[in-house]
């Protein structure tokens, strides 16, 4: 039997969602709690691979398990065991053939800069103070809508077949301080966002134009596009099935 997880988590203090050696992921922790509880070997499969520092305010996975499980009690369960960074929201059964990561046919995240000193949004913001022209910043962002392909804003030696992906939203809100960059897309690249979100940023500080900005993208090259935003920032906000 195929089970379902809803979660979210604060992902400061881990080496990202996947489990890797020497260094403490939430995919980890997440298959230890299960492992306890259920008393055998448990593995678990995400919808979305988040780097080191990164947030999730809605993600899933999905574990097969032989018997029938209580999901409430369950869930009521893990959450005891579980760090308080890690939130399991919900468990439900769903069909066999069911795939977290492969079944998504969209995902968004967010991304958010403090423009002032916070200390409650200490590892959960870039605090950057410098000013920012966001209607530049948002006349970018509707160029990203005209491709497919940014190779530019990957990390190199990606393992991929393509680096095409669909952007569905993409623009910059303002609110109180908190400068927020909104993308979803049908699928991301590793580093794509925080690649983007820094050569906006460039953009907003008038280092380079919309002309730039739209070069940039064509030559395919990451070492034309802007340095990568820190992790604290961006968060996993939505996974559409």
């Amino acid at each position: 039997m195929r089970y379902c997880i809803e979660l979210s988590y604060n992902g400061t203090n881990f080496a990202g969602w996947q489990s890797q050696p020497n260094a403490i992921s939430v995919q980890e922790v997440i298959e230890k709690a299960l492992s306890t509880l259920l008393r055998t070997q448990v593995a678990i499969t995400g919808s979305s691979r988040t780097d080191a520092g990164v947030h999730a305010l809605q993600q899933f996975a999905h574990f097969d398990f032989e018997t029938s499980v209580d999901v409430l009690n369950l869930t009521y369960k893990i959450n005891h065991l579980l760090p308080f960074s890690i939130f399991i929201k919900r468990i439900f059964l769903v069909d066999d053939q069911f795939h977290a990561r492969f079944d998504a046919k969209a995902r968004a995240y967010e991304y958010r800069i403090s423009k002032n000193k916070n200390p409650f949004l200490h590892n959960l913001a870039y605090q950057f103070g410098n000013e920012l022209n966001i209607e530049m910043m948002n006349e970018a962002c509707l160029l990203l809508f005209k491709y497919n392909d940014f190779q530019c804003f990957s990390k190199v030696h990606t393992d991929v077949l393509t680096f095409n992906c669909n952007i569905i939203t993409a623009n910059w809100t303002l609110n109180e301080g908190l400068l927020t960059f909104h993308i979803k897309a049908n699928r991301f690249l590793r580093g794509m966002v925080r690649a983007i979100v820094g050569t906006l940023i460039e953009i907003g500080l008038g280092k380079i134009t919309l002309v730039d900005f739209e070069a940039i993208i064509l030559s395919k090259s990451r070492q034309k596009a802007g340095t990568s935003v820190p992790a604290c920032g961006l968060f996993l906000t939505e996974v559409e099935y």
